[in-house]
């Protein structure tokens, strides 16, 4: 529909003769990734204004031909490569060059259709891509981001799975399907784009562009989050291919950070959507996230081995950026989840142990040894 508007607008309407470039380049726009369709439209038009520029110089000196598709070629790759241009204006300003070197010759002064028509299709392009967000869309991307965190959260949920049964098998199944999940937090990332650059197309919705970027801070911790569940996994294979025996605890601790995944994701949902749900959802996943943590502590104090305490933290790690994709307060968030931990906070600092030697006095603190100054602590 794109291309034949296009092709109609100009050659119809405009009365530009053989309009190639504009139903090309609506074709061209409309295939890009949703959110990069407007920088795709500004290298179309500069492609073919680059590629058209040349050729139409070259062939005026030097006529058509194969030297003057070579030179034409040469010269137009050779400047975009100069100009550091992306791969797309490259080739769109290679194949402007061509076709009016080899199809349609200039044979008089020269007269700016092409770029006009490669504007035309562009403009028809974004207009094409908007109708399916015209009601709303900050929809698609709430939709995508529930879809990301359940994707993840069922990672989750198959690792402790698979450490309850000490299964290798699904273990490595769980592994395999971490490996994947890149996937999702990418799928949100053009999400992302895609409906920030329908709200710049829209005069009113451009209020609302705040809240996307806020939305773009919370798909960076989530990438984190995928990447510290991937290392979860994989210190879960290690222990089913030891055939390790797993406490309960360390499943609930693992169900438990799966909770608060889906409702860090329900959180970020129905924020999106306006509804007045998403601080309990957040409330939720605060809860869920803190409660794995306390389990994985009590877990570290018997002890365990490597691959046990990586799980734990991999936990705490992925807490900590659930809550911070959630919450936003980065010093806040750390002090809370490495309290659950038991570990002291940043305005605490940890005493130094008392060399071996040494018995500490009854207030706690090191004997200084003779002839020491009191000072040189």
């Amino acid at each position: 529909m794109a291309a034949t508007v296009a092709w109609v607008l100009a050659a119809r309407v405009i009365g530009h003769p053989d309009p190639f470039f504009a139903p090309s380049a609506a074709l061209v726009v409309l295939g890009e990734a949703r959110g990069q369709r407007v920088r795709q439209t500004v290298e179309m038009v500069l492609g073919v204004a680059a590629g058209v520029l040349v050729a139409e110089l070259v062939v005026h000196a030097l006529g058509p031909g194969y030297t003057t598709i070579f030179l034409v070629l040469l010269a137009t790759i050779g400047l975009m490569v100069a100009l550091g241009a992306s791969s797309t204006l490259t080739v769109q300003a290679a194949i402007s060059a061509l076709y009016l070197v080899v199809v349609a010759a200039p044979k008089g002064d020269f007269m700016p259709f092409r770029f006009v028509d490669a504007l035309i299709g562009g403009a028809v392009a974004l207009a094409v891509s908007q109708l399916v967000s015209v009601r709303d869309p900050i929809a698609p991307l709430a939709t995508e981001a529930r879809q990301a965190y359940a994707d993840l959260a069922g990672v989750v949920d198959d690792v402790a799975a698979a450490l309850e049964r000490c299964d290798e098998t699904a273990a490595r199944a769980a592994l395999d399907r971490a490996r994947e999940v890149d996937g999702c937090v990418e799928r949100l990332r053009i999400a992302v784009r895609a409906c920030g650059e329908a709200l710049r197309l829209r005069v009113r919705g451009r209020r609302q562009l705040d809240r996307i970027d806020e939305v773009e801070t919370t798909a960076r911790q989530l990438d984190y989050a995928a990447r510290n569940i991937r290392v979860l996994a994989r210190a879960g294979a290690t222990l089913t291919r030891r055939h390790t025996a797993t406490p309960a605890e360390l499943s609930a601790a693992i169900r438990a950070l799966a909770d608060a995944v889906r409702a860090a994701g329900e959180a970020l949902a129905t924020d999106l959507a306006g509804e007045a749900a998403a601080e309990r959802h957040a409330g939720r996943a605060d809860d869920a996230a803190l409660e794995a943590v306390r389990i994985g502590a009590r877990l570290l104090a018997a002890h365990p081995p490597l691959p046990l305490a990586m799980i734990v933290g991999q936990i705490r790690a992925t807490a900590i950026d659930l809550l911070r994709g959630t919450l936003g307060d980065d010093a806040a968030v750390l002090d809370r989840v490495d309290e659950a931990l038991g570990l002291p906070s940043a305005d605490q600092p940890t005493p130094l142990p008392c060399p071996p030697a040494d018995e500490p006095d009854r207030d706690g603190t090191c004997p200084q040894p003779a002839g020491q100054r009191s000072d040189s602590a």
